[in-house]
């Protein structure tokens, strides 16, 4: 993302020429105003309960449900790509789920058990771990249900305890995705005072009641359940822009360290705004309805995959993110070792 600018000064053909700077590959990098780098990665796993196993996501070509043991190799895999943190998703056995969603706030349920896994292994990998309740409720919402409707303070009551095991197994970013009004300070303010004061907070500030999370939803076993409803009570309406700096505002005042766009590219505007009005680590998701996207049409020979891919990452740069969840990670962070290489 750019600085602010001088008074525009666009000089005349024929001097000026500002093809000259896209003439080589040596003096477009030179000239390019944003870089993809690894360090701007985060890869969003998900995680069953079957040991060694992949299971295929059928809706996202590439992507696979990992067994823990399995997540351990990947976790091991992201460090040695320079991959700093990974983003660990649950699909929990419809038998563990329930109207209240207990399961999510169980110190030995299969968060906990993949953070412990990776954590136990000391690797220099940042552990990434939402907090809501969608893949432990029977109903898919992301917080408790009454009378039909999404309750707020009930559910951060128990958001707040599913923060607290996650932080005590090992997790150093917690990442609450459910949009309950108040949660950030309540997570925060409890952590601290359970001395998690080192565990930062990657608040999802804006996310949208989007049509492009249906893969995810597939992915973690949650979308026949939602069929009775949608999330539009708590989360933003696609239409909302000055809501999403509300939304932000408040969560930088109760304690977030780094705040999320979900979904990234139909929001590039709203990635921009925040990081133009707030300067604070930004990050956007490319989920999975985006991934798909990419994927089945490079699959299909429609796209050239790996420049979609690249594109796609580094519009978000240009618009001011300061990383991207992607489940691209490992491919291009291996592309990138590749280029390095090749210079």
């Amino acid at each position: 993302m750019s600085g602010p600018r001088l008074p525009y000064q666009p000089g005349h053909y024929p001097t000026t020429r500002l093809r000259r700077n896209r003439r080589d590959d040596w003096s477009r990098r030179l000239t390019a105003e944003n870089k993809l780098g690894v360090d701007d990665l985060i890869w969003p796993i998900f995680v069953h309960e079957e040991k060694e196993q992949r299971i295929p996501v059928a809706s996202m070509p590439g992507v696979d449900r990992l067994s823990i043991d399995i997540l351990a190799e990947a976790a091991r895999e992201a460090v040695s790509f320079g991959i700093p943190a990974v983003a660990i998703f649950p699909v929990i056995n419809s038998q563990r789920k329930n109207e209240e969603g207990t399961e999510a706030i169980n110190p030995k349920n299969l968060v906990c058990r993949a953070i412990r896994e990776i954590a136990e292994q000391n690797l220099n990998l940042g552990i990434v771990c939402d907090v809501a309740l969608d893949p432990f409720t029977s109903h898919g919402h992301d917080g408790l249900v009454r009378d039909g409707y999404v309750v707020n303070d009930e559910t951060v009551e128990v958001l707040i305890q599913q923060a607290l095991i996650q932080a005590a197994a090992g997790c150093t970013i917690i990442a609450p995705s459910d949009m309950m009004d108040g949660r950030v300070g309540a997570i925060r303010k409890a952590l601290d005072q359970a001395g998690h004061e080192r565990v930062r907070i990657l608040s999802y500030a804006a996310k949208y009641a989007s049509a492009f999370y249906d893969p995810f939803r597939e992915a973690i076993g949650s979308t026949t359940n939602l069929e009775q409803g949608d999330k539009r009570t708590y989360q933003m309406d696609v239409a909302n822009s000055d809501e999403a700096l509300r939304e932000v505002a408040l969560d930088i005042n109760e304690g977030a360290d780094m705040v999320m766009v979900k979904p990234g590219l139909p929001y590039l505007d709203i990635i921009f705004r925040i990081k133009e009005t707030f300067g604070l680590p930004t990050y956007a998701y490319q989920v999975s309805g985006e991934y798909a996207m990419i994927a089945c049409a490079s699959n299909q020979g429609w796209l050239n995959g790996k420049r979609a891919i690249l594109e796609s990452l580094k519009s978000f740069k240009r618009a001011g993110a300061d990383g991207i969840l992607t489940y691209f990670a490992p491919q291009v962070a291996r592309w990138l070792r590749e280029e390095a290489e090749e210079l």
